[in-house]
C-alpha cells in the first residue's frame, strides 16, 4: 500500500507561493479589468515579493549558513530551493516590468495620465517647476552621505529607496557646471579619484509628484527622478560622474529565544531594531547602472550576482497603490463596494437580544464588520456585562475595538486581552496597543510560550435574569475594521452555552491555567485539531470504501501539511471527491494516477483577498461544516493556538455551503491547478460567466432589499438564492 511519502507527490512550498504571485501578475495583465485595478494588482505583486524575500528566502539562506541540508517534502535541499527560486523570481520581476512598461504606462497615456519616466524628457516649463519644487520641498530634507577614508560606508536601511553616485573632486570651482544629471561620462578616461556617495529618497515626502497639466493630460514624476536631476546640488565641490537608484532587502525574520527572554515585549522591541540591519539578501538596481558603482554596492553588501536584480523601470512598484488613489480616474476603477447591513441584525434591538434569538452568520466584506465592533462597544457600556476577553493578532491603526476595550476597563469591567506580539510585521503596532490597554486597566497577556496565538475569539460575560450568560464571536479573520473591507472572512455570533464554556477554557488556557478535561464544540490547535481533521477525512474515506457518497470541500489560504495531504491522497484513492479552494500555497499535486485523480484545486484571485477558512464533509448525508482561523499548514496545526468551530444551525450551515458552491462555480476569477503544477483560467466558452465575489456583493444587497420589503428580518432565509 502506498504510504504517500514519495517526494514526487509534493510541490515545494516556496515555488508554490511564487505561483500565487504570478496569478496576481496575471490579473495586472488582464485587459478586461479596469486599468487602475491592474495598477493595484501590480503593486501587490511587488509588496508580496518583498515579504517573500525578507522571510522565506531569508529563512532558506539562514539554513544554508547553518549547514542544514535536509530536503523538504518535495525533495529539495535549501540550496536547491534557493537556486530554483532565483530563476523564478528573476522571471517574475521581468514579467512585472514588462507589464509596467509595455502595457500599463502606454494605457495610462491613452487615458490622459502621463508618467515622466526619465527627468531628461521634461520641457523647459516642467524643468523650472521641478527645480523650484526641489529647492522648496526636497532639498531641506535630504542628507547626502559620502564614503572615504574618514567616513565608512553608511548603514542603509531595509527596503528604503536610495540613490548611489560616483563623484570626483572638482579641480577648480570655475569649471563648467552642468545642471541636472548625470547619467554621463560612462567609461571616462582619466586619473581622477572616484568616491562613493549616497542619499536616501525620503519616505516622508510623496513619491508621486504632480506637475502642471500638459496638453490636457495630467503629468506626474517620481520623487527619485527629481533628486537625480538635482543631485549635483548636494555635492557642490564635486562632479557627479553617475547616479543611479538602488534598494536592498534584508533578512527580517525575527529570531527570539522565548526561554531566554525575561521580558518578551522588550526582547521583541530589540529585535525590531535589528531587523533594519539584517543580512542583505537582495539588491535592486537600475539596469543601466555604472559597473564601477555596482561593484562598490556588491562588495559593501556582500551580495552574490544571483541576488542582484537589474530593473528596467522604477524600483519598488508599491508606489502604484498611491497612483491608484489619484482623483479623476474613477471610471477606470471598480466602483467601491459598501458592505451591506446584516439582515438578521436589523431589528433595532440591542445586539445581545438578537444573538439570544438566533446565531448570526457574518460574511465580510459583503456584509458589514460593524456588528463585531458594536458587539464590543455595547459590551463596554452595558452595565450588565461583567467581563470581556479577546484575542488580538492584527488591528487597524485607529481601532475602534481597542478604544472600546479601554473604555470597558475604565468602566470597571474585567477586561482580558491577548495581544500577539509575534504577529509578523505588526509587532511594533501591537506593542503600542498592549501598552495602551495596560494603561487603561486591561489585563494584557502575550500567549503561550513558543506558540503564536492566531485564533479569533471574543467572549462577553453578562449577568442576566436567568443567571450568567456567555456571548461569543468566532471568526476566520483578524479584528481589523480596515482589512475587513478588503479580506473575505466569515464569523459567527452565538450564545450557545457549550461554546461559551469552551471559550472560557480557551482564555484560561492562554492566561496560564491548564487545559480543560474535555472540549464541547471548539476544535483547538495545537492540542487536537490536526487529529480531528484527519479523523474527518478518514471518515469520508470509509464511506467511499462502502460505496457511499463521499465529498470534501476545503477552503483555506494554504495547504502544505504533509500528513494532511497524505490523508487526502488516501481518501481520493478510495473514491472521495475532494474540491479544494486554496488561495495561495498548495503543496499537493493533482492528477497523479490512482492517487489524486479525484482532487481539484482552484485559486480565486479577485478584487478582495480570499481569507476565510471553511471545511465541509458530506458525512454520509449529515453534512458537517466548520469554520476557523487555521490553514492546513504545520505552523497552524502544530505551532499556533488556533480555533475551528462547527456551524450547526441548519439554516446557517446551508448558507456556508452556499458560499462554497458559488466559489466552485466561479468561471471568471478561478485559476485551476493543472497536473504539471501550473494554474490556468477556466475556458469560458459555453460556460455561465460568474465571478463569485461580484455575486456575493449583489446577493448581500439584494437580501437587505428583501429584508426591508418584508419588514422583519426573521422571516428572511439567508440561504435564499438570487432570482
Amino acid at each position: 500500500m502506498d504510504d504517500y511519502k514519495s517526494t514526487e507527490y509534493y510541490r515545494n512550498r516556496e515555488l508554490s507561493w511564487l505561483s500565487f504571485d504570478e496569478r496576481i501578475l496575471e490579473e495586472a495583465r488582464d485587459k478586461t479589468i479596469p486599468l487602475f485595478e491592474r495598477l493595484k494588482f501590480l503593486s501587490i505583486t511587488s509588496s508580496n515579493l518583498d515579504e517573500f524575500f525578507m522571510i522565506r528566502v531569508a529563512s532558506l539562506k539562514d539554513q544554508v549558513h547553518a549547514g542544514y541540508t535536509k530536503p523538504d517534502i518535495a525533495g529539495l535541499t535549501p540550496k536547491e530551493q534557493l537556486r530554483q527560486l532565483s530563476t523564478r523570481t528573476q522571471e517574475l520581476v521581468q514579467g512585472q516590468y514588462t507589464t509596467y512598461n509595455r502595457s500599463l504606462i502606454p494605457s495610462l497615456e491613452k487615458i490622459g495620465l502621463h508618467v515622466v519616466t526619465k527627468h531628461e524628457h521634461l520641457d523647459v516649463d516642467q524643468s523650472q517647476f521641478i527645480d523650484r519644487y526641489f529647492e522648496e520641498n526636497i532639498y531641506p530634507v535630504l542628507t547626502p552621505m559620502a564614503m572615504d577614508s574618514a567616513r565608512p560606508f553608511p548603514l542603509i536601511r531595509n527596503k528604503t529607496l536610495n540613490i548611489g553616485a560616483l563623484i570626483s573632486k572638482k579641480e577648480n570651482t570655475d569649471g563648467e557646471h552642468t545642471r541636472g544629471l548625470i547619467r554621463r561620462e560612462e567609461g571616462r578616461k582619466g586619473k581622477k579619484t572616484l568616491e562613493f556617495a549616497t542619499v536616501q529618497v525620503p519616505s516622508v515626502l510623496p513619491r508621486i509628484v504632480r506637475l502642471p497639466d500638459r496638453e490636457g493630460k495630467k503629468v506626474v514624476i517620481l520623487l527619485e527622478e527629481i533628486i537625480e536631476r538635482n543631485i549635483e546640488r548636494l555635492f557642490l565641490s564635486y562632479d557627479v560622474v553617475c547616479a543611479y537608484p538602488y534598494r536592498i532587502m534584508r533578512n527580517a525574520d525575527l529570531s527570539i529565544d522565548e526561554d531566554e527572554a525575561e521580558d518578551l515585549l522588550k526582547e521583541i522591541q530589540k529585535q525590531l531594531k535589528m531587523r533594519q540591519w539584517g543580512e542583505v539578501i537582495r539588491l535592486e538596481v537600475d539596469e543601466k547602472i555604472d559597473k564601477r558603482l555596482l561593484k562598490i554596492l556588491k562588495e559593501e553588501f556582500a551580495i552574490k550576482d544571483e541576488d542582484i536584480f537589474k530593473i528596467n523601470g522604477p524600483l519598488d512598484l508599491t508606489f502604484l497603490m498611491k497612483m491608484y488613489g489619484m482623483e479623476g480616474f474613477d471610471e477606470y476603477k471598480t466602483p467601491k463596494y459598501i458592505p451591506a447591513p446584516v439582515p438578521a441584525l436589523q431589528t433595532g434591538e440591542d445586539i445581545f437580544t438578537q444573538i439570544r434569538r438566533q446565531d448570526v452568520l457574518l460574511h465580510h466584506p459583503y456584509t458589514s464588520f460593524e456588528p463585531v465592533v458594536s458587539f464590543v462597544k455595547q459590551a463596554a457600556k452595558d452595565p450588565d456585562v461583567l467581563a470581556i476577553k479577546q484575542t488580538l493578532y492584527r488591528v487597524s491603526g485607529d481601532s475602534p475595538i481597542i478604544a472600546a476595550l479601554a473604555q470597558a476597563a475604565e468602566n470597571g469591567k474585567q477586561v482580558t486581552v491577548l495581544v500577539e506580539l509575534k504577529a509578523r510585521f505588526d509587532e511594533e503596532n501591537n506593542i503600542v496597543w498592549a501598552k495602551m490597554l495596560e494603561k487603561a486597566g486591561c489585563h494584557v497577556i502575550y500567549g503561550l510560550l513558543g506558540l503564536k496565538t492566531h485564533s479569533k475569539i471574543t467572549l462577553v460575560v453578562r449577568r442576566e435574569e436567568e443567571g450568567i450568560r456567555r456571548y461569543v464571536h468566532l471568526g476566520t479573520g483578524n479584528y481589523n475594521d480596515s482589512t475587513a473591507k478588503l479580506y473575505t472572512d466569515t464569523g459567527l455570533l452565538t450564545c450557545d452555552a457549550r461554546i461559551g464554556e469552551d471559550a472560557t477554557a480557551v482564555f484560561n488556557m492562554l492566561s496560564g491555567y491548564s487545559e480543560p478535561d474535555h472540549w464541547n464544540k471548539l476544535i483547538v490547535a495545537p492540542i487536537w485539531m490536526k487529529d480531528y481533521f484527519l479523523h474527518l477525512i478518514k471518515m469520508e474515506e470509509e464511506h467511499a470504501k462502502k460505496g457511499q457518497k463521499a465529498h470534501i470541500i476545503a477552503k483555506m489560504n494554504s495547504l502544505c501539511d504533509p500528513v494532511i495531504i497524505a490523508a487526502l491522497y488516501s481518501a481520493s484513492a478510495a473514491g472521495v471527491k475532494i474540491d479544494l479552494i486554496i488561495r495561495g500555497i498548495c503543496s499537493l499535486k493533482v492528477g497523479i494516477p490512482g492517487i489524486s485523480e479525484n482532487i481539484t484545486v482552484r485559486s480565486i484571485v479577485g478584487n478582495f483577498l480570499e481569507h476565510a477558512r471553511i471545511f465541509y464533509f458530506y458525512s454520509n448525508g449529515k453534512e458537517e461544516v466548520y469554520m476557523g482561523s487555521a490553514d492546513w499548514m504545520p505552523r497552524n496545526l502544530d505551532k499556533r493556538v488556533e480555533i475551528v468551530f462547527p456551524v450547526e444551525n441548519e439554516k446557517l450551515k446551508q448558507e456556508v455551503i452556499h458560499i462554497l458552491d458559488i466559489q466552485m462555480q466561479d468561471t471568471l476569477k478561478a485559476h485551476i491547478l493543472q497536473p504539471g503544477g501550473t494554474y490556468e483560467k477556466i475556458d469560458k466558452r459555453g460556460k455561465v460567466l460568474l465571478c463569485a465575489q461580484d455575486y456575493f456583493c449583489k446577493e448581500a444587497q439584494e437580501r437587505v432589499k428583501k429584508t426591508a420589503e418584508a419588514g422583519n428580518s426573521r422571516v428572511f432565509t439567508p440561504a435564499e438564492p438570487l432570482e
